[in-house]
């Protein structure tokens, strides 16, 4: 009899093991603002609001496909291992304190027994009832908004959980001097009498002060402190997040998409259910995830710059016009100023600890075209190629080669600053964070500079590294002449500088946590895989470590004979060494000959396009963009490139 307890205790464990393991372990928050069936009172506010009947629609339609509605408190039970997460979890969140989440949203919540997640401006909520409330560039009346008699209801009722949405964070403030207002809660203020930025200290000091009446207001009405922070337009970085932390509020919700996983409900991602959105809008939404196909145009910074701040103005209106026509989703835009075009950075196009700065440029055309034309940039920065003048730190910390056997030394396109030195790791990382903690932006691409050679790198401490902690020879020639050494020391230099990379990532992710990485890659290491040696480069390592690879789909650039059928080879290739998945990998076209410095025919552009697609290539782009010649010509390429009806439209 005992035995027979014991057996049963120990299957009635593992049974328990099973169903955590097959437990969800995520769930879908969607975003809700105003529920109006006015749309002439809603105004500037007509991409936040939805009908009533179509919000019914949809708490229908989730009931009756077998989303069940969770409260926070479930989510955090399920992450502590007391209760597992419902099939097909959902939770519901309402921002900025409309008046109508009471008379209309709490009653659907009533009746359908939905908890729900409500988030309060507390400056608005401060407003004494008659005046007027300042939102966004409109004046609306204080009645527009809940009242603390109607949260209090809410709250009493158990459906209900009440959430910081910042005191006095929902607003822009200028954030450089063009005058572009960003969101507060991560803008670093640009003060245009003194013309300097706020320093990181008055950044902790103004969003700490602020968090903190947030948390005593809504306590001192409700009886509890918030522990959610909903961000307001979504923005927050890793020093915000500490901040929220320290005051009570762990949990944060953004605005990034996608499904959040139980282990990271610090950044509680959402869908925005906007622009009156109906019940075919949500489905689509809540589709099984695809693939987005990216379409990049690849922009240099030095073509919209220029001397006279006019001029200037008129070509960034040409980028933004080209950008919005061509309705792609990605722009690769350089951050550092290359005027003499040898793909170093003599200098930067944002405020910076170390090298000179151009223009303050970069903060602004990028969130233009974020906020104009809809794109993801991502910020295209040298990860070693950076020209320091004599005397400085750097100056003599440069990649050296060893020489070649007949004692010259080989030619390289870069001139590199060595990756195994702590001042060079320290100084790059301070150019990407200064990057980082001034714009806004969405990803980082590397650029094609972070290469080693089979000769490289021959500076003592490179070769200290190589023994150290490679257990190889401190020596070069050694280490060529044994076949074993040679692999290893090439196999460690490609990591060594993935690591490289993955340092400089995680400092911007100090200001950007969900920041995404593209690198360029060489096709000759795509074509012939042995030349991994010659460049420390390797497509499946870079897929393994990068959200995308950009490779160089260049055949001028590499003298091909044959500019199709190179291109039909290079996708054979990348498909046999992805195991013919190429969602990370970004295919890039030259648009000029550098041979002769001539444009590419638009027509041949095109017609590469094409033959990329039909290979089994998902994404693809072009550089340059030279959006003041109109070249590639937008009329040529667009039906080729636009995602308008491509691959599939939205409903």
């Amino acid at each position: 009899m005992k035995r027979l307890c014991l057996i049963l205790v120990v299957i009635w464990s593992l049974i328990g093991v099973v169903q955590a393991q097959s437990a969800p372990q995520s769930f879908i928050t969607l975003s809700y603002h105003d529920v109006s069936d006015d749309a002439a009172s809603v105004g500037a506010r007509t991409l936040m609001y939805i009908k009533s009947d179509e919000l019914v629609s949809q708490f229908s339609w989730l009931r009756e496909q077998g989303y069940q509605p969770v409260s926070l408190s479930q989510i955090i039970a399920a992450r502590d291992g007391s209760a597992p997460l419902p099939d097909k979890a959902i939770l519901l969140s309402f921002d900025d304190g409309y008046q109508s989440v009471y008379s209309r949203v709490f009653p659907l919540l009533k009746l359908f027994n939905y908890p729900a997640l409500i988030a309060l401006v507390g400056k608005w909520m401060d407003v004494p009832a008659g005046e007027m409330v300042s939102y966004g560039d409109e004046q609306l009346p204080r009645d527009y908004f809940l009242s603390w008699a109607e949260v209090k209801e809410m709250v009493g009722s158990g459906l209900v959980e009440v959430a910081s949405h910042s005191y006095d964070l929902h607003r822009g403030i200028m954030a450089n001097p063009q005058g572009n207002s960003q969101a507060a809660a991560i803008t670093t203020r640009y003060d245009q009498t003194s013309g300097l930025y706020e320093t990181e200290a008055e950044f902790r000091q103004r969003l700490r002060q602020d968090l903190t009446r947030s948390v005593k207001q809504i306590k001192h009405y409700t009886g509890k402190a918030p522990r959610v922070i909903v961000w307001p337009y979504g923005a927050y970085n890793q020093l915000t997040l500490e901040i929220a932390a320290s005051l009570g509020m762990p949990y944060t919700m953004t605005l990034d998409s996608g499904r959040s996983d139980l282990a990271e409900l610090s950044n509680i991602k959402r869908l925005l259910v906007q622009n009156n959105s109906t019940l075919s809008d949500l489905v689509w939404m809540l589709r099984p995830g695809k693939a987005t196909p990216i379409r990049v145009a690849h922009v240099d910074l030095d073509y919209v710059y220029d001397p006279d701040p006019a001029r200037q103005e008129i070509n960034l209106g040409l980028l933004l016009d080209r950008i919005k026509a061509l309705q792609i989703n990605t722009v690769y835009l350089q951050a550092y100023a290359d005027p003499d075009g040898d793909g170093h950075a003599d200098a930067l196009y944002y405020p910076n600890r170390h090298l000179p700065m151009r223009a303050d440029l970069f903060n602004r055309v990028s969130w233009q075209l974020r906020t104009r034309t809809g794109v993801s940039v991502y910020a295209w920065l040298p990860v070693l190629a950076y020209q320091f003048s004599e005397g400085h730190l750097l100056s003599d910390l440069y990649v050296k080669s060893e020489p070649l056997d007949d004692g010259t030394v080989a030619e390289v396109s870069y001139h590199r600053l060595s990756p195994f030195h702590a001042d060079v790791r320290e100084i790059v990382g301070d150019i990407y964070e200064d990057l980082a903690r001034q714009a806004s932006f969405a990803g980082l691409l590397f650029h094609d500079d972070a290469y080693l050679n089979d000769f490289e790198e021959h500076n003592p401490w490179a070769l200290h590294h190589y023994q150290s902690v490679w257990g190889l020879p401190s020596s070069i020639a050694q280490i060529r002449q044994n076949r074993t050494f040679m692999q290893q020391w090439t196999e460690n230099k490609t990591q060594a500088l993935i690591e490289f990379t993955h340092y400089l990532r995680d400092r911007v992710r100090q200001y950007h946590p969900s920041i995404q990485t593209a690198r360029n890659l060489y096709a000759r290491v795509v074509m012939e895989p042995r030349s991994e040696e010659w460049f420390a480069q390797s497509l499946p390592a870079f897929v393994e470590n990068y959200d995308y690879t950009a490779v160089m789909a260049m055949p001028y650039m590499e003298e091909a004979k044959d500019a199709d059928e190179w291109l039909k080879a290079l996708v054979a290739r990348a498909i046999e060494q992805t195991g013919g998945d190429l969602s990370k990998v970004v295919f890039e076209l030259q648009s000029v000959d550098w041979r002769n410095q001539t444009p590419v025919n638009s027509d041949v552009i095109a017609n590469q396009m094409r033959i990329l697609r039909k290979q089994g290539a998902l994404n693809f782009g072009y550089y340059p963009d030279n959006f003041i010649r109109n070249h590639p010509a937008l009329d040529v390429i667009y039906p080729e490139f636009s995602l308008s009806t491509y691959p599939y439209e939205a409903p």
